[in-house]
């Protein structure tokens, strides 16, 4: 496995001398208290500032910090010009820039496309407080307001467009942001390890265009570099012919290629095959990614290319990756080595206030409310669920801290944050229940390329020992002035199963009722597309938990959730689920449609129609794509089966589906054949099925979940 320099060995920078800030500057006034005549490094976020670690800016700005540099923040700047962005003044090093905690544009719009009325990020949760690709103007600001200041952009937004990519809301392939920005560097990931080294680097004289080979990194490049040899992707996976787009409900292919060809829009060969490289150089070979213009037009060759890229994702054995963008060449390098547990600790135990900036007064920032009593306890995931970008984002290797790390934090909410009641609302992070999980031999975790450790079954070589989390789960719970800590990360249950003992302290202690758990579909159809694991390890679980319940003498419910148009769902998928709903007496007040978020491998697959989790070419079958505006208003409504709104699409789906058997109002029948008075009853008055919630809930029974 390869090593890292400790991010706390450098030394430090001769700023060191101003000590830690209560709070980061995000005025020039600040910046003269502390005495500062200029920041090194300015950090543009699209986000509130929260000085509180699960915000991406405080925890970046608090680790530069602890390097001796002179850190301020620009929140929410406004980039109708670039003054703003002028407001504290030219930094020494350079801006960092990011779109947020989440991508600007899944902040900002609805999985259908829909402007939200609010942002969880901002003071009062005020909407419109941030551009559209926020990564993009930002960069372009700041380039505006200091020619000759290095960029560089970072953060999910960042991360998740680094190649190019599909892009939901223009519906196209764009370029990476890297060159859309036109930034100097790209850092991916979590990136401590990456900015640390930058810094200092930079302060120590070199210049941003030396920055080259930084792991979790993305830089031009003129030409490969001498020593290197070069890889195309296709000879690690050969994709097929190219199809044109297809209809859901189309049985024939669409053109009638010839077996074996490779052809784009225009009939030109796109697929060019390189020598076999030898293992005695590939620590120096880069591979060779589709071109832009190759894939921007060519789904097939985007599907290739999503899945090369998802392959070289371990640290231990990553290539790096090149890709043309027009005239330019971007080098992707492998992902950063991830943290030690000493690391991690040492992150998330700087001085942090835990608090809104000041000059926010007493607006309140819905993000931060939810939030602020919780722990970050582990980052990553291995489950490699093919809608969500954490693995793309985080990686699949698991970042722990310690016990007495987490301990301190507790204490330090406890001690210090004004609205604390006793309740500590989480301890988690991507997964409640992956702390200190991992392969049982760094030698082989090294070298995998599985995209999951836990589908199609949980790998033998993976420790499934829940003890570290119990033994943390029962020495926090017994911390003085502790009255309850509630367990709210999204649980992997077929983990958890492994592990009964862990099922029982869960239950018994750490569930206010209700537990939220996601099997996303009933379907194995759509769970194979997914990478979720059958309805069969929920029934295990669900057993579990109502055993271990009965026995704490708790009323207790399992929450469900599940996901409506995803890639591979059929319109008779998304009837069984209603059934299997209607049959448990679940009735979602809320739902969640598929939103083909960038560089995931269901968005490949919603691009390209393809299931890409196999190879992609000329005899793979077509997958169902709920593209069509009202085949996905369908599939959530039949997710909200019981809502009147919802009965007479439904009623003329199932009539089109030729079960009409479900029509009636028996206990048997999903919809019934009555509309009940002040609900539209006919299709032209219907109104179109939107994602939002209701005041109406199911009754709980007590020998039933409810939802």
């Amino acid at each position: 496995m390869h090593t890292a320099k400790n991010i706390f060995s450098y030394k430090k920078y001769w700023a060191s001398r101003f000590g830690a800030s209560p709070e980061l500057p995000m005025t020039r006034a600040q910046m003269a208290e502390r005495g500062w005549d200029e920041c090194d490094i300015i950090l543009v976020t699209g986000d509130a500032y929260i000085d509180h670690p699960s915000f991406g800016m405080a925890l970046i700005g608090r680790l530069l910090e602890a390097q001796g540099f002179r850190v301020g923040i620009i929140s929410q700047p406004d980039w109708n010009s670039a003054d703003d962005f002028r407001r504290l003044g030219k930094p020494k090093l350079f801006f960092g820039i990011t779109g947020g905690n989440m991508d600007s544009m899944v902040n900002r719009y609805t999985s259908d496309k829909k402007i939200r009325s609010n942002d969880a990020y901002t003071p009062d949760g005020v909407a419109g407080k941030r551009p559209d690709r926020a990564v993009n103007v930002y960069s372009h600001r700041c380039r505006e307001a200091f020619k000759d200041v290095p960029i560089i952009i970072g953060g999910i937004e960042a991360s998740l467009r680094r190649i190019a990519h599909y892009d939901y809301w223009s519906d196209k392939v764009r370029k990476s942001v890297l060159m859309d920005s036109k930034a100097d560097l790209l850092v991916y990931g979590n990136a401590e390890r990456q900015v640390v080294e930058i810094a200092h680097r930079l302060a120590n004289g070199e210049s941003i265009a030396d920055l080259k080979g930084i792991r979790g990194t993305v830089h031009f490049v003129k030409q490969i570099p001498s020593g290197w040899a070069v890889k195309d992707s296709t000879d690690m996976d050969k994709p097929g012919v190219v199809m044109l787009p297809q209809n859901p409900y189309q049985e024939q292919p669409a053109c009638e290629q010839k077996s074996g060809e490779a052809v784009n829009g225009s009939g030109e060969n796109v697929i060019q095959f390189s020598k076999h490289i030898s293992k005695a150089i590939r620590g120096n070979t880069v591979v060779r990614l589709p071109a832009y213009d190759a894939v921007k037009d060519d789904p097939i060759l985007y599907a290739h290319a999503s899945r090369v890229m998802h392959a070289e994702t371990n640290p231990g054995n990553a290539l790096p990756m090149i890709q043309q963008h027009g005239t330019r060449l971007i080098w992707i390098n492998p992902p950063p080595i991830p943290l030690t547990m000493a690391e991690m600790d040492g992150v998330f135990d700087l001085p942090y206030s835990r608090l809104p900036h000041s000059s926010y007064g007493k607006a309140n920032v819905p993000a931060f409310e939810m939030i602020q009593h919780s722990v970050n306890i582990m980052r990553g995931c291995f489950g490699g669920c093919t809608f969500c970008s954490i693995t793309e984002h985080e990686g699949r290797i698991i970042q722990s801290r310690s016990e007495d790390s987490i301990i301190r934090e507790i204490e330090a909410i406890r001690d210090t944050s004004p609205a604390f009641t006793g309740h500590i609302s989480d301890l988690g992070g991507p997964t409640a229940n992956m702390y200190r999980l991992a392969c049982k031999d760094p030698k082989i975790e090294a070298s995998c390329r599985k995209p999951s450790c836990v589908y199609p079954g949980i790998c033998p070589n993976l420790n499934t020992d829940h003890s570290h989390l119990i033994k943390l789960y029962r020495r926090a719970r017994k911390l003085p002035g502790i009255k309850k800590i509630f367990i709210a990360s999204g649980l992997r249950y077929d983990l958890a199963v492994e592990s009964p003992e862990y099922v029982k302290e869960l239950v018994t202690y750490h569930v206010g009722g209700y537990l939220k758990i996601a099997p996303e579909h009933t379907e194995q159809n759509v769970l194979s597309k997914m990478m979720k694991p059958g309805m069969g390890t929920y029934d295990r679980f669900k057993a579990m938990f109502d055993k271990y319940s009965k026995e704490a003498k708790k009323e207790q419910y399992l929450i469900p959730y599940f996901i409506a148009a995803h890639p591979g769902t059929t319109d008779k998928d998304m009837l069984n689920l209603a059934i299997w709903l209607k049959k448990h007496d679940f009735r979602a007040d809320q739902v969640q449609a598929f939103l083909p978020s960038p560089m995931s491998i269901a968005t490949a697959m919603y691009h390209s129609g393809k299931d890409t989790l196999h190879k992609v070419n000329r005899q793979a079958a077509d997958i169902s794509i709920p593209k069509a505006v009202k085949q996905r208003r369908l599939h959530k409504a039949f997710l909200r089966y019981h809502d009147p709104e919802n009965w007479p699409m439904l009623r003329e789906a199932l009539k089109a589906m030729g079960r009409a058997d479900l029509i009636g109002n028996g206990k048997q029948h999903l919809v019934p054949g009555f509309q009940p008075k002040g609900f539209a009853d006919s299709k032209s008055n219907h109104k179109p099925f939107a994602n939002k919630a209701r005041n109406s809930k199911a009754k709980p029974f007590k020998t039933k979940q409810v939802f």
